[in-house]
């Protein structure tokens, strides 16, 4: 593969070395403390990156992830392993980009000419060995796609049989081997991670302003910077103010003790422009300490506005590079885990001598500060909009959504402090309206009825009061709009008189029907306040029958005034109050009413 012929060699003999490397690993692993490789703790119960950044996405994820080789592929993961906000350039003589590539700009391949022109990028010849599946999208662009004449970026990795998508919003020149697909909003789903990446790069770091409260110390020692945790806890935490180079700036070590297994370790380089200069981390992962941490290590830089990584190391851990006017120049050989920067990158080699430098796809893992914001506390307030007398929904209806906000009782919808208007809403065939809103006290004022309805008087409904107790269920109120110039609606009773004894129909029986209208419980005929008679006496006809119709709403008595002949006044003559209602309208009140026989006579004699 051109421009990692120095590493495919080294691969080659470290799997012809393949017993000596198992023996070297435990000779590593009895030297080294079980709890400093990270091996087998509880996960810290925290928060992963934004935008389900980091894990493998699932469908054929190895377990684990093999280490650095050139071996056959070992799964496939559809996660991002690098996001640009900015612009993604290819330079000098870089090789190789494993993994799913989002770059929200341009991505731009010109390297140096004597380096073959080739860039591999989703597989790769040596990594993981864990490209994204085949046909899949393996590069997404918002800008442009550019590769220099006499170049190639490939996404086939060499493989029969393998292909990835270039899907890109821009133009594209160059040649590209893959599918290439134009697409205006390429990268639209991916456009609000580069806000979210910066917000949580800042949280991470810094918590009020302050630098998030260190589980660890940090010490540049000249040949090595020392990472001290405390032991214990599940997140290991590291503030970095300095360069992680030698006194001169050049190459040293990363070392990190004290580490409790399976901890996240969360280390925050600070400050403006920040440069990592290392020999550390290994293709072999028995013969560096450093790879042990690979999947749970994050590198967090908040605040450079230029970051340099740099050395002959194969650099483990996945990056963060929150600042989006950042950019970050990689020249390492090798990088393992995610790269996630909101700003810009440049993948190249250095000035002189070197070449083949590569990404390799590593998925982070670990638990890190829940960045998330606490989700304000809401609930809806709701209005259903119905018929007065049928109960049937309205459409049509047009309502205001009013907040109290001046404390004084009631709604105000003028002068120089009314409450605040939140919505405006008109009802649909279910006559419903809904506002999701925080706790407070609310009303709805109705502006319109529907098409044939009068308004209400009132208009306006409410206190409705939403609380943290109640905004789960919500709250809300039914309230009703009568038919413009509907006559309002009536009732009847239907009064059956029958003998007492044999149930046989009398005819001639003489009833009057008394409306209550004076508040006070029973018949009053006379007197000051009399309840009212309503209509004309009705005799029973021959089944027995006498009815009273058009009755307004409301509750009436009968009183009987004559029984048929041969029968006796009841010692009541009264009965009720019967309840003429919008529910019996239609179907009017039944009454069974009895005599006893008597003497042949009526009367006021009898």
């Amino acid at each position: 593969m051109p421009g990692m012929s120095n590493l495919s060699k080294r691969l080659g003999v470290l799997r012809a070395r393949a017993v000596t490397a198992a023996a070297s690993w435990a000779v590593v692993a009895t030297s080294v403390p079980v709890l400093a490789l990270g091996i087998g703790a509880v996960p810290a119960a925290a928060a992963p990156l934004p935008g389900g950044l980091g894990p493998c996405v699932p469908g054929s994820c190895p377990d684990p992830f093999p280490g650095i080789g050139n071996g056959p592929i070992a799964g496939r993961d559809a996660a991002v392993n690098i996001f640009v906000g900015n612009d993604f350039l290819v330079r000098g003589r870089a090789a190789e980009a494993e993994g799913r590539v989002v770059v929200l700009d341009d991505f731009d391949q010109n390297k140096d000419s004597a380096a073959g022109g080739l860039y591999n990028l989703g597989i790769v010849g040596v990594g993981s060995r864990v490209p994204p599946p085949n046909g899949s999208d393996f590069l997404t662009t918002g800008g442009d796609v550019t590769i220099a004449s006499g170049q190639r970026l490939d996404t086939t990795g060499g493989l029969l049989g393998e292909q990835g998508v270039v899907r890109h919003a821009g133009t594209e020149s160059g040649t590209v081997t893959g599918q290439l697909v134009h697409d205006a909003t390429a990268a639209q789903p991916y456009r609000a991670l580069r806000g979210e990446l910066t917000v949580a790069s800042r949280c991470y770091a810094r918590v009020a302003g302050q630098p998030r409260q260190a589980t660890g110390t940090a010490v540049n020692q000249g040949s090595q910077t020392l990472f001290t945790g405390d032991g214990t806890s599940a997140l290991q935490v590291f503030n970095v103010d300095f360069d992680l180079t030698g006194p001169t700036g050049g190459q040293q070590g990363i070392v990190f003790r004290n580490i409790p297994a399976g901890a996240t370790i969360l280390v925050n380089v600070l400050g403006p422009d920040r440069t990592i200069n290392t020999y550390s981390g290994g293709i072999d992962d028995s013969t560096d300490p450093l790879n042990a941490y690979r999947e749970r290590l994050l590198w967090n830089v908040p605040d450079a506005l230029s970051l340099h990584l740099t050395g002959t190391g194969q650099m483990q851990g996945s990056f963060l590079v929150g600042e989006q006017s950042s950019m970050t120049t990689v020249t390492l050989p090798g990088v393992n885990g995610r790269f996630f920067t909101a700003g810009s990158l440049t993948h190249t080699s250095t000035a002189t001598g070197g070449g083949g430098q590569e990404f390799h796809a590593y998925p982070f893992t670990g638990d890190l500060p829940d960045c998330t914001p606490t989700p304000p506390v809401t609930g809806e307030v709701r209005i259903r909009k119905t018929d007065a007398d049928t109960g049937a929904a309205l459409a049509g209806a047009r309502f205001e959504l009013w907040h109290e906000t001046n404390d004084m009782p009631g709604l105000q919808t003028a002068g120089t402090t009314p409450d605040t208007r939140i919505s405006v809403c008109t009802t649909g065939t279910d006559g419903n309206c809904a506002h999701t809103v925080q706790p407070g006290t609310y009303y709805w004022r109705e502006t319109q009825a529907p098409e044939g309805y009068d308004l209400p008087t009132p208009d306006v409904f409410g206190p409705l009061t939403l609380t943290p107790q109640n905004a789960g269920t919500g709250i809300g109120e039914v309230v009703g709009d009568t038919e413009t110039n509907r006559p309002a609606p009536t009732g009847s009773i239907r009064l059956t008189k029958r003998d007492a004894k044999n149930g046989a129909a009398l005819a001639g029986a003489v009833f009057e029907a008394w409306r209550e209208t004076n508040g006070v419980g029973g018949l009053q005929t006379t007197g000051a306040r009399p309840d009212t008679r309503v209509g004309a006496g009705c005799a029973t006809d021959a089944a027995g029958h006498c009815s009273f119709g058009d009755l307004p709403l409301g509750d009436y008595y009968l009183r009987e005034t004559a029984v048929p002949e041969g029968y006796v006044m009841p010692a009541d003559p009264v009965s009720g109050p019967y309840a003429v209602t919008a529910a019996n309208s239609t179907t009017g009140v039944a009454v069974a009413v009895t005599n006893e026989r008597g003497e042949p006579c009526k009367g006021k004699d009898c």
